[in-house]
């Protein structure tokens, strides 16, 4: 008889044990996976703002523990502009209101029209608004079939009317489900005159994008540059601790599972003391004791695993229909997720089963024969 087949045979003996370890390995692995699922979707979602303005690199206040909360001043934004190697820089005030329970985290961008250009806006139908209108909005055409309205509509927003002037198009879905604003109208509605959010900056043909960001920190450290979605913990905190607390409840899980674990087999060996004993009487090495239980251990990891995985699925559907997270999560299974859960399930079955095993290649066959 094979290894395997005698692995396998076991398992299915030890039913109520074999479920027992397994559950509490999918457990484990759905924690796991749900934060890895969790945490790259809103990472995802928080650095789809950036390509909206299709720029070379971001500008955003250094620190902050959301990017919403970056503030730049106009000084700020002048000194983004004079950096040697930019051709454009464009400040745009970034803010999110709830506008129905479809639309709970609705983005309103404030842009001067001068840069809507620039920024990557083409105006599909209407016209841009006027550069100090009040109560003259323009609608992503996402956004528009979402609300029902059309040029000439009202749309209800920061406690006011504003009358739809034109349907723009960005390309990017991020932009296209919200609304553009003229630049001073949206910092009056918010209270921050002269403050804007992020800077969207494009470098001229042939420049250096590196040397352009390296001289712009090194003068302004107040301020730093994102390029891509993994680089946006540089201004977002929140990101870099939710990634931190996926790294600990990751290697949190393998440790108390290799506890359970191992002390599920090791009652077990006190059950099985008789027939490992047989086995070593027979002729069995001590190696192949211990890969009779560590393989054991991998297979009720593997069934754990998958099984954990199907449970992500449904805590993920659980967490995005919540209303606080409608909209704002999208979950985002990536072959990092699935691998994250695959090795805590096999990390808590090694360790867990690795002293049991050992402690069963080293019973004496006689000793373990004679017991009753």
């Amino acid at each position: 008889m094979s290894l395997l087949t005698l692995v396998l045979e076991n398992l299915w003996a030890k039913k109520a044990r074999s479920v027992g370890i397994a559950l509490a390995v999918g457990v484990a692995v759905m924690t796991v996976v749900t934060l890895t699922v969790v945490s790259s979707g809103l990472e995802g979602s928080a650095a789809e703002v950036l390509t909206v303005g299709k720029a070379d690199f971001t500008v955003a206040q250094n620190g902050v523990s959301d990017v919403l909360f970056s503030s730049l001043d106009d000084r700020e934004v002048r000194a983004v502009r004079s950096t040697p190697g930019v051709q454009s820089a464009v400040g745009v005030l970034l803010e999110t209101e709830r506008i129905n329970a479809a639309n709970p985290l609705f983005i309103e961008i404030g842009i001067a029209p001068s840069d809507l250009r620039s920024f990557g806006v083409t105006v599909l139908a209407g016209r841009p608004y006027a550069p100090n209108a009040r109560h003259q909005v323009m609608l992503g055409w996402r956004a528009a079939q979402n609300l029902g309205l059309h040029v000439g509509s009202r749309f209800y927003g920061n406690g006011t009317w504003n009358r739809v002037v034109g349907i723009f198009r960005t390309g990017i879905s991020y932009g296209d489900l919200g609304g553009m604003f003229p630049l001073p109208a949206l910092q009056a509605y918010n209270r921050v005159p002269g403050s804007v959010t992020l800077v969207f900056v494009k470098t001229r043909p042939g420049a250096s994008i590196a040397r352009a960001e390296r001289n712009l920190t090194s003068r302004h450290p107040e301020l730093t540059t994102i390029q891509t979605a993994s680089q946006f913990g540089r201004a977002d905190r929140n990101l870099v601790f939710l990634e931190a607390a996926t790294t600990g409840s990751t290697i949190l899980a393998i440790l108390i599972g290799a506890v359970i674990v191992g002390n599920t087999m090791l009652l077990s060996l006190f059950e099985r003391t008789r027939e490992f004993g047989l086995l070593r009487a027979i002729g069995w090495a001590r190696t192949r004791v211990v890969g009779l239980v560590v393989g054991e251990g991998i297979g009720l990891a593997l069934v754990g695993s998958a099984v954990g995985v199907g449970l992500s699925f449904a805590a993920t559907a659980v967490l995005q229909s919540l209303p606080q997270l409608v909209g704002v999560l999208h979950a985002n299974y990536s072959p990092q997720a699935f691998w994250r859960g695959l090795y805590t399930g096999l990390g808590m079955a090694v360790i867990g089963a690795l002293y049991p095993a050992v402690r069963a290649a080293d019973l004496a066959p006689l000793k373990a024969l004679s017991r009753e």
